[in-house]
């Protein structure tokens, strides 16, 4: 066995038997393990709702669209760093009144930016008439306020050694995930402990009921959105798209992102596992039937296993998913309707 291949296919498979047995338990004993698991597997963070706690928000802009108001907000999230994110607000609240609010998280790409009909420079992209070029609009158009981080290691959060290297660096992912593996720490966990209290902001604002969280995430972005939801009982409907499959299809099968690695976490959970932890709340999957990254016969894989988590709580109604006909890329208004109106109602 001169290449490795089949060595790794091997722990994969012994992984994937170790966990089959598990599969025997009901699914309400092996969720507290799988959750318990996970924590585990994100390294050392306090992945707890703080509240208000030590936010200590800050208004940078504020700039009026036709139909929604457009913050650019700074509050802290842990270790002193700071979250700069944007807030779309609907001009139809009227005063006094709270709307459900949405934690938008992007992908790979210059940040969040891109979900506000920005540039890369901050200034406002032509006009397509494509929903994609600004979900957080088209979010609000639907009644909804909405938050959109900026995601550490993106856009004006990469680390400032590689912006001095390479001021055109797309991300600082790589460097940043080593670093934290060498202190017991990884990437996806740091996200995800960012993304709550990025949800302690959103229930914080005035316009926001916070009893009505939800939150929808693309690529990377589905990452933060699906690991969050999991971990955040707020959050109250999830739509994770271009993301959901096996680690051993997609994660495993090419090469991606350092960031998208949790060291260890086969031998707790494959990911079909991790997004059933959201269940029973509603959750929304869309995926492209020829996305390259994240193979649709895999992702199949996952939204059958996660229907059965579904069923088996006799939530048939909360899960949804729309494969259509597309790449590595957002797919249609179906996933925007559907959380305004899982959230509204």
């Amino acid at each position: 066995m001169i290449h490795p291949d089949a060595y790794l296919e091997q722990l994969y498979d012994e992984l994937e038997a170790a966990r089959q047995d598990q599969h025997q338990l009901p699914w309400e004993a092996r969720r507290e393990s799988l959750l318990s698991g996970l924590k585990q597997a994100l390294g050392r963070y306090e992945l707890t709702q703080r509240g208000t706690e030590g936010l200590d928000p800050v208004l940078l802009e504020r700039v009026e669209l036709e139909e929604a108001i457009r913050e650019r907000v700074e509050f802290t999230t842990l270790g002193g760093m700071r979250m700069p994110a944007y807030v779309m607000i609907p001009k139809s609240i009227q005063p006094g009144e709270r709307r459900p609010g949405v934690l938008l998280w992007h992908g790979h790409g210059y940040g969040s930016r891109s979900l506000v009909g920005l540039d890369k420079g901050g200034n406002p992209k032509p006009d397509t008439g494509k929903l994609s070029d600004n979900l957080a609009y088209a979010l609000a158009k639907r009644g909804l306020v909405v938050l959109a981080p900026e995601i550490v290691g993106f856009g004006d959060r990469r680390l400032a050694r590689d912006v001095r290297k390479d001021p055109n660096i797309a991300n600082s992912c790589y460097n940043l995930s080593v670093s934290l593996m060498m202190t017991g720490r990884t990437t996806a966990g740091l996200r995800a402990a960012e993304a709550l209290r990025a949800a302690d902001y959103l229930a914080s604002r005035p316009e926001v009921d916070s009893g009505r969280l939800g939150n929808m995430g693309h690529s990377g972005g589905g990452m933060v959105a699906s690991l969050s939801a999991a971990l955040d009982p707020r959050i109250q409907a999830s739509v994770v798209a271009i993301y959901p499959n096996t680690y051993r299809g997609s994660i495993l099968a090419m090469q991606h992102c350092l960031c998208n690695y949790i060291p260890g976490i086969l031998t707790k959970a494959e990911m079909p596992d991790l997004l059933a932890l959201i269940a029973p709340r509603p959750l929304f999957i869309e995926a492209g039937l020829h996305d390259p990254i994240f193979p649709i016969e895999t992702t199949k894989v996952a939204i059958e296993q996660v229907r059965g988590v579904y069923e088996g709580y006799g939530a048939q109604d909360r899960f949804s998913y729309n494969l259509f006909e597309g790449g590595h890329e957002f797919g249609g208004p179906e996933s925007l309707d559907w959380l305004a109106e899982k959230l509204k109602g």
